[in-house]
């Protein structure tokens, strides 16, 4: 998901940062899906751990090729461990065993409704204001989750259990912004995420060791799920955020924050045509307030 580090937008009136930002957009949301083909095979934290790996490997020889700095100063040691507590340990713990209970879609779409509530939490630790705007995005989009998980019978659509740790990968993904506003003006963002990939491989490393060791070497031979694994460490963990950086350096985070509202469309589709998952009035209706939500939060930018 978008990483909320503030960036200056600079003047740009070509179509490179919106493309960039729809293409960050469709590898995010393919992410849900990716998953869900490798869970087929492997354990949430064998997929997690991988990721992290073979991502925060990427980005370090990016850095190197591009002859970036890669060094951070000893009293900043803290926020990074802090920052890869939030996310993306914390996080994929949520998400990643919140997927292993929900449909792709519905994921997608509450793992959406971190830019709303992104704000709050700003106001809760550093008094900033919060516009009305944002307080009837957050009622609408959840609104919208609502008319997703509850059937006419006002029964659950989705588990209990699986929703609410996907709540937890949102309310990891607040904590994250919070801290990475320490770091964001002193570390170039290849910097940060590089370190935070590889610090949250170390966090899982030993839950890896201890439960899916041995689960990992048994699991049979899928090329798919190999493949699947690939694309998530790097389309979604690690090219995902140069395009996106490239498209909040030009049109600025926030303008470039309101793409993730497609992120539940396109998981949507591939959701379809790929796992075959069933679409009904109720699914799509949710799904249509909740990106509306966020994209009302946002439109006093546009004005």
């Amino acid at each position: 998901m978008p990483v909320q580090v503030p960036v200056i937008a600079k003047k740009h009136h070509s179509l490179r940062p919106v493309v960039f930002a729809v293409l960050a957009m469709f590898f995010w949301g393919m992410s849900f899906v990716w998953f869900k083909q490798v869970n087929t095979v492997y354990r949430p934290i064998t997929i997690i751990f991988l990721r992290l790996l073979m991502s925060g490997s990427l980005l370090v020889l990016f850095i190197k090729i591009t002859r970036r700095e890669l060094k951070i100063r000893r009293h900043d040691v803290k926020w990074f461990l802090l920052l890869a507590f939030t996310q993306p340990f914390c996080y994929f713990m949520g998400e990643s065993f919140g997927l292993s209970r929900v449909s792709s879609t519905i994921s997608s779409v509450i793992i959406a409704t971190i830019p709303l509530f992104t704000p709050v939490a700003a106001y809760l630790a550093y008094k900033e204001k919060v516009a009305r705007a944002t307080l009837a995005g957050i009622l609408v989009s959840l609104t919208g989750i609502v008319i997703m998980l509850i059937r006419p019978d006002l029964s659950l659509s989705a588990s209990p259990i699986g929703v609410g740790l996907l709540f937890v990968a949102v309310l990891s993904a607040v904590a994250y912004s919070l801290v990475i506003r320490k770091l964001a003006g002193n570390y170039q963002v290849f910097t940060i995420i590089a370190y935070q990939n590889l610090i949250g491989a170390v966090y899982f490393l030993p839950f890896f060791l201890l439960f899916d060791l041995k689960h990992f070497f048994a699991a049979p031979y899928s090329p798919s799920a190999l493949f699947a694994l690939l694309e998530l460490a790097f389309f979604a963990s690690t090219l995902s955020y140069l395009l996106y950086t490239v498209s909040i350096r030009d049109i600025g985070i926030i303008r470039a924050n309101v793409f993730s509202n497609l992120i539940p469309v396109f998981t949507g589709v591939a959701s379809y045509f790929v796992l075959s998952e069933q679409f009904t009035f109720g699914k799509i209706l949710g799904m249509v307030l909740v990106m509306a939500g966020v994209a009302v939060s946002q439109m006093k930018l546009f004005r």
